[in-house]
Formats: structure tokens, sequence, C-alpha cells
């Protein structure tokens, strides 16, 4: 145990566990837009075909279907790193060593960044809803009377 006084642990401690919480929170934040862009994405794609009767083309490496797993996956990593942090945090405070790491703090923000960047063209290459047909070949045509 360290000579630093009691008091002065338990601050280090608790500041800790708060950017642990933190991290976590930004974790659920992430996992939680992963799960809305992939099942808005589903959304949208059945409300096209609800309008157009046809079968949107989907790129099967390019939608928003992957860009929410990867979200995901990347909010369920972002939560194994703040709690290997927060052990090794834990441990320096105790040992009286504690030494910053920004590293963490520069991969999560590259990550986000980039999954980022890849959500712009699926905000802006939206395949165009034609309009609808006058006449759909399961419905009767109306007569025009004159």
């Amino acid at each position: 145990m360290s000579k630093m006084p009691k008091i002065d642990r338990q601050r280090e401690h608790q500041a800790n566990e708060r950017t642990f919480l933190a991290w976590l929170r930004t974790s659920i934040a992430l996992i939680g837009f992963g799960f809305a862009i992939a099942r808005f994405g589903l959304f949208l794609r059945q409300l096209n075909v609800a309008l157009t009767q046809e079968e949107p083309a989907v790129n099967p490496l390019f939608s928003s279907e992957n860009l929410g797993i990867i979200l995901v996956l990347v909010g369920i990593l972002a939560i194994a790193l703040a709690a290997w942090r927060y052990n090794q945090v834990f441990w320096q405070i105790e040992r009286g060593d504690y030494r910053p790491n920004r590293l963490p703090v520069w991969i999560m923000t590259g990550v986000v960044m980039i999954l980022g960047f890849l959500s712009i063209p699926l905000l802006l290459l939206r395949n165009p809803v034609s309009p609808r047909p006058s006449s759909l070949p399961n419905q009767p045509q109306s007569r025009n009377l004159r």
C-alpha cells in the first residue's frame, strides 16, 4: 500500500470509477445507435417495398445493417477496454505509481470517427423512390366515363 493519505486514494478511486462509468455510457450509446441504425435501415427498405412494390438493391458489404452490427461490436469492445483500463488504473493507484495512458482514448476516437465517416454515404446515397405506377397489375383499372 502506498504512503498517500487515505482520502486522496479514495478520491482517485472515485475518479477512476467515474471514468469507467463514462466509458460504459459511451459503450451503451454505441450499442444503442448500432441497433437503431440497423433497424431503421430495415424499416426504410420495407417502406420502399411497400411504396414501390419492388425490392431495392442492397449492397452486401456497405449497408445500414452492417454499420449497425459494427457499432454494436465496437460498443462491446469499448466495454471490455473500459473494464481492462479500470482494473489497470485501480492497481496503479494502489501501488502509488499511476501513469496516464492516452492510447485507449485515441483508439476509441479513431474508431468512432471512422464509423461516423462510413455512415455519411449511407445518409447521402439512398436509392431514389420511384413514383408509384398509376395502375398495378392486380388492381382493376378505373374507367374514364365521358
